[in-house]
């Protein structure tokens, strides 16, 4: 009976921590997502400034 609740418990935790590794992964996608997209707007609003004031 123990062998069997070891057994179970051992396939088990492979499943457990693989999900929360792609879970972090999925967030990391999105926040790289949100970083990438305020640089972009980051890079308008300097060329246009840059444009305003004659650089």
């Amino acid at each position: 009976m123990l062998a069997a609740w070891r057994k179970q418990a051992i396939e088990g935790l492979a499943g457990v921590f693989s999900g929360k590794a792609e879970a972090a992964e999925g967030a990391r996608d999105g926040e790289m997502e949100k970083l990438h997209a305020k640089i972009g707007q980051l890079v308008v609003e300097r060329d246009f400034l840059a444009k305003a004031f004659g650089h």
